[in-house]
């Protein structure tokens, strides 16, 4: 299985709870978060404008009302836009709340891709190393397929946030 299939599969696992949501930007639209939603049903995403503080904000509200938004970024670069969300709100959401939320947002942190051909210096950084520093919440990042379904699986059934790191350039690895 490659790396690509592993992680549509997961969508598809975590489409089957009735509180997970999608949300993000071309995900109904454009590469449908590179087609890892592309059998997903429409009414369990939410298509977002380009404002990704905006998206860090909703998931953590929808997570407090009681769905699991799997948050989604196309590229690491387009987080940082985000960061006050995620780092000061989401993170620390439960030990600000003294324990009242913990709120379960996946958030998929996808690394650029290089191949085949290059975009760019800012949609191919990875800050992999310096959220590992940010965050309190667990952070995984999967090298194959297998540790792919591996991660996605304990999303499934997590209560509190996480972060997965995906990789483009890995997507047609076996």
């Amino acid at each position: 299985m490659k790396y690509s299939q592993a992680i549509k599969k997961s969508m598809e696992t975590l489409a089957q709870d009735s509180k997970t949501l999608f949300v993000g930007y071309n995900l109904i639209h454009g590469s449908k978060a590179y087609g890892s939603l592309k059998d997903i049903p429409i009414e369990k995403i939410i298509e977002m404008p380009v404002a990704e503080s905006l998206m860090s904000g909703l998931s953590t509200g929808l997570a407090i009302e009681g769905f699991k938004p799997v948050l989604i970024f196309e590229r690491q670069d387009f987080m940082l836009n985000a960061l006050d969300g995620l780092v000061n709100h989401l993170d620390k959401l439960n030990e600000l709340s003294c324990g009242q939320y913990n709120p379960p947002v996946i958030v998929r942190a996808i690394v650029g891709s290089q191949n085949p051909i290059n975009p760019g210096p800012q949609h191919i950084q990875d800050f992999t190393n310096s959220f590992k520093k940010m965050f309190k919440m667990p952070l995984y990042d999967p090298k194959n397929s297998k540790e792919v379904l591996n991660c996605y699986n304990l999303a499934k059934n997590t209560k509190s946030p996480m972060m997965i790191i995906e990789r483009r350039d890995f997507y047609n690895l076996e």
